[in-house]
């Protein structure tokens, strides 16, 4: 089988569910040694480094809540303590809380930009210190950039708007190096953050294809990024979403 990512190590923000898990997985198999950060699904992170474990690669689970800068940093500097460097970063972690502008709670606005914003700053902030030319780096954003679609997302989507700009700056900062900056924004996907069944079928109708997403076609796409192929994609904010912005 190929690993286009041999030799490579990677961190995942977030990564012991939903999209993130998927990711992790995805990039191991494609040859990479990876760790991610949980919060505190400490039961799902310990199965995904057995899981991977059992097939001979290398993980390592970091508990690093998003919302504080340090602990951030501190699970980058353990991954290069741990394994010698780091080549890719995917920044996955994120929280979804509505409510209407009139009740939104300003300690929620303040914990959502700085899981969903910052975090992705300090992190990369700390990663590309330690990234050679060729390094990666990839944000988890949303379609929700583009079009909030629904009303009570309004401080969510400006979290992931906020990312797309960002991108395209940390573009610019870091191309001279060679390390290229891209935000994958999904559409509806199934996770954990979005179970609703019923929400699914209503929003079924709205896509192309007639179906939600699958967190690891996701992760297709994440390793797609971080491979040797996409090396002269940078700066972009890439949908995928079923045609649900079609």
């Amino acid at each position: 089988m190929s690993q286009p990512l041999a030799g490579k190590i990677a961190l995942v923000t977030g990564g012991s569910r939903g999209i993130g898990a998927a990711i992790v997985r995805r990039l191991s198999s494609d040859g990479a040694t990876v760790a991610f950060t949980y919060s505190a699904s400490v039961d799902k992170a310990k199965a995904i480094v057995a899981e991977i474990e059992a097939k001979g690669a290398k993980a390592l689970a970091i508990k690093a809540d998003s919302a504080d800068p340090k602990a951030v940093q501190n699970a980058v500097d353990q991954t290069v303590s741990a394994f010698g460097g780091i080549d890719i970063l995917v920044n996955s972690a994120g929280i979804l809380m509505l409510n209407s502008v009139e009740n939104f709670p300003l300690e929620d606005f303040d914990r959502m930009f700085a899981v969903n914003v910052r975090a992705v700053f300090a992190g990369t902030q700390a990663a590309v210190r330690h990234m050679k030319a060729g390094g990666r780096v990839i944000t988890i954003g949303s379609i929700v950039a583009d079009r909030s679609g629904f009303p009570t997302s309004s401080v969510y989507a400006m979290t992931k708007g906020a990312v797309a700009a960002m991108t395209r700056g940390l573009a610019r900062d870091l191309g001279p190096r060679g390390i290229t900056v891209n935000n994958i924004q999904p559409g509806p996907t199934a996770t954990d953050m979005n179970s609703d069944a019923t929400g699914h079928e209503r929003l079924k109708q709205l896509m192309a294809l007639g179906r939600i997403g699958e967190d690891k076609e996701i992760a297709s796409f994440a390793a797609y990024l971080a491979s040797p192929e996409a090396s002269f994609i940078t700066g972009a904010s890439l949908t995928i979403d079923g045609g649900y912005l079609a």
